[in-house]
């Protein structure tokens, strides 16, 4: 138990920089606090002491504004962020090393007793503020889930979900999100700049019409000098309109500031 409790006082360690000594890990974290009572709660469920696993269960909502039903399988290393009003359900199941954040919901979409109602979490994955993930499926190892996203499907090891609905965006080198890089890499929030599908579609639509541009005004500036030398005059040929555009005017570099790049 306690090198559990150790294990689980590092890991915020690790990934919390506000987090200054174990002492105030131990008295004034209450995602610490909420899995030490859980796990009595758990052992009074799985032992046939239901009632008491529940108010267990009620006692730490009470105490930290988390509610995790005594049902859940909670893994080791996992870090409940803040975690005001996180809701885990009877049947969710979180893996080992994964960071929750203030507001998630591991809900479950059916009414049916005794059956998998809610999500199943891999290794180290990382469910962002206000995410809502609801139903029976697997959530990857390393999967990212972006801040008030509502998943309602399956999510691929190392992908990133965001969106609502959410719109699963695959990992770029098929790994694990929070190992892509030559050392892994912990994402806060676990979402950047670059796991935005609306900013990735702006910034190549901005990219694909500033090429297109520059090769207009390359045709026009093409078409200009061959009718001139056809011409045999330096002055503007009248095949050319006065309004052809022979100069770049898009500001690709501007509009992609705009959209985050």
């Amino acid at each position: 138990m306690f090198s559990r409790i150790r294990s689980d006082i590092q890991c915020i360690l690790d990934r919390d920089p506000a987090a200054r000594s174990t002492w105030e890990v131990l008295t004034c974290y209450p995602g610490l606090h909420a899995l030490v009572l859980h796990r009595r709660a758990h052992w009074c469920w799985t032992h046939g002491l239901k009632w008491l696993g529940r108010f267990i269960s009620h006692l730490g909502r009470w105490a930290t504004g988390i509610e995790i039903h005594p049902g859940a399988i909670i893994g080791q290393r996992v870090f409940f962020d803040h975690a005001m009003g996180v809701v885990v359900g009877e049947t969710a199941e979180i893996g080992d090393g994964c960071t929750i954040y203030q507001g998630v919901t591991l809900g479950g979409t059916s009414l049916y007793k005794g059956v998998k109602r809610h999500p199943t979490l891999g290794k180290d994955v990382v469910v962002s503020a206000g995410a809502k993930v609801l139903g029976g499926f697997e959530v990857g190892d390393g999967a990212k889930i972006g801040s008030n996203a509502v998943v309602i499907k399956p999510v691929p090891a190392g992908a990133t979900a965001v969106g609502i609905p959410a719109r699963i965006i695959p990992s770029k080198t098929g790994e694990s999100a929070d190992v892509s890089h030559a050392e892994p890499k912990f994402t806060a929030y676990g979402i950047t700049q670059e796991d935005d599908p609306v900013s990735q579609a702006l910034r190549g639509l901005i990219d694909s019409a500033s090429g297109q541009e520059h090769q207009i005004a390359l045709l026009w500036q093409a078409i200009e000098t061959l009718s001139a030398n056809r011409a045999g005059v330096a002055s503007t040929p009248d095949c050319v309109p006065g309004d052809a555009a022979r100069k770049e005017s898009f500001e690709a570099e501007r509009l992609n500031q705009l959209v985050g790049k």
